[in-house]
């Protein structure tokens, strides 16, 4: 709901400021919104639910009623009492009540008239915190304790998707809302809070087959390459790629891969885009010292430092460059101020530079990869976590997209858990599709589900690797 207020606030002063510029009067920024606001305040909300909203309608002068009885009954009251045309509803597809809704929509049959106006309906789980974190929306704290989808204290418990793997401690943590990497699993906290816990005590499983925290936890990574030759189309960026696979291998999904110019704001938008929603950012080239290596002035631009002089990365440089630079310090001994992580192996020349969640790796083949990446993972307080590494089957067919697209959506709904992708190497070869997943069992379960949804013989597996 807080996008939604959002919306309409901004809506209403471009309404206001259009209106007052026709009529001469200029307006000095109005925090209040006179938006007819209704709560239906119930005994089974969680504190922090009324809380928030109490604090923000005063925040942002909204004249709050409070319903204090069942939606229907109450609305029919409230109607009666002060007749309403239309009301705003922060309703998404995907919510059991957005089944046949648009936009603009009458009342249901049986309730009082008036229309469901849905500014949100098409907007997925990921617009929705794209727009709270760019725009720095204020949201409730339960967001940030794993919870993904708020109902009743009775029927709401955090997102075990988002439970943090930590086998030295008995208590649950889990990440915030915004780390969440498939949408479709947003009310998968929807679970009875009295359901019957193993005996591990672990979290509900949400009616997935997740077998325990560390097994079932999710982390992810975004990848920015920085490089003109790339998109000159000079080079074809293969570290990537690979970097790809080394995530993949320990567990990690990668959300984002990015290419962006040799600046350092394309550099520092992206880092800032990233650095909020995904557990580590890695940086692939423009580190050095050339006018084109902004790579660490990006970073520090993004989380809003200043490059300082860093003595101990100069003294690395100057033993194995010598003294050859130009003026008073190695330019490249300046690193972001504060937030700065030097990361030592025995197998590196230079420490690897970590910047808060964002590692910049110093790699310019396979070679130098491999070992960048091995070290890092024998580092301790890295955060690089391992996780269960994912599983994948690939199966091949002739049969057409056409073909194969209901079963593959009913699929993709019934295996929420799972990735299902496609692709083809040409248009006149097979059809690949692949199931990746954590749960072994899972995803042979999908792929096998696939199968007996054709003729025998329709597919066979495919070698992917």
């Amino acid at each position: 709901m807080e996008v939604l207020l959002h919306l309409i606030r901004a809506g209403y002063y471009l309404h206001m400021d259009k209106t007052d510029f026709c009529n001469g009067i200029q307006q000095d920024g109005l925090l209040n919104c006179p938006i007819r606001t209704i709560y239906f305040e119930s005994p089974c909300a969680f504190p922090e639910i009324n809380s928030f909203t109490y604090e923000t309608a005063s925040h942002y002068g909204l004249p709050l009623e409070i319903i204090r009885s069942d939606f229907k009954s109450g609305l029919e009251g409230l109607l009666k009492e002060k007749p309403t045309k239309a009301i705003f509803l922060g309703t998404r597809i995907g919510d059991p009540n957005a089944v046949g809704q648009e936009q603009f929509s009458p009342s249901s049959n049986g309730w009082p008239p008036f229309m469901r106006v849905n500014p949100i309906l098409d907007w997925s789980y990921r617009d929705v915190w794209s727009f709270i974190l760019t725009c720095k929306v204020k949201y409730c704290s339960l967001y940030d304790q794993g919870y993904t989808s708020i109902g009743s204290i009775y029927d709401t418990v955090p997102n075990t998707l988002l439970c943090i793997a930590d086998s030295s401690s008995m208590e649950e943590n889990f990440k915030p809302a915004y780390m969440l990497l498939d949408g479709r699993l947003e009310r998968a906290g929807r679970a009875k809070k009295n359901s019957v816990k193993s005996e591990n005590n672990s979290v509900p499983s949400n009616g997935l087959n997740i077998v325990d925290a560390h097994q079932s936890a999710s982390y992810r990574a975004s990848i920015i390459i920085v490089g003109d030759e790339y998109l000159f189309g000079t080079f074809e960026d293969k570290l990537g790629t690979a970097l790809c696979k080394k995530l993949h291998d320990i567990g990690w999904q990668v959300s984002h891969i990015a290419v962006v110019q040799n600046e350092i704001d394309s550099v520092a938008d992206e880092v800032e885009r990233w650095k909020s929603t995904d557990d580590m950012v890695f940086l692939l080239g423009g580190l050095g010292p050339l006018h084109s290596d902004v790579s660490v002035a990006g970073v520090g631009k993004a989380f809003g430092v200043r490059l300082a002089p860093d003595e101990e990365f100069e003294e690395y440089l100057r033993q194995l460059i010598g003294n050859n630079y130009t003026g008073d310090r190695n330019e490249m001994a300046l690193l972001p101020e504060g937030i700065t992580e030097l990361l030592h192996h025995k197998m590196l020349p230079v420490p690897l530079i970590k910047c808060k969640n964002v590692i910049i790796l110093a790699a310019t083949n396979h070679e130098e990869l491999d070992t960048q990446w091995d070290c890092l993972l024998e580092l301790p307080n890295i955060n690089l976590v391992r996780t269960a590494p994912f599983k994948s089957k690939h199966l091949s067919t002739m049969l057409s997209e056409v073909e194969t697209a209901q079963v593959l959506s009913k699929l993709s709904v019934d295996f929420p858990d799972i990735y299902i992708g496609c692709h083809r190497k040409s248009r006149l070869g097979p059809f690949i599709i692949s199931f990746v997943g954590k749960d072994k069992t899972r995803v042979e379960s999908a792929a096998a589900k696939l199968s007996q949804s054709f003729s025998e013989g329709a597919f066979s597996e495919a070698d992917c690797g």
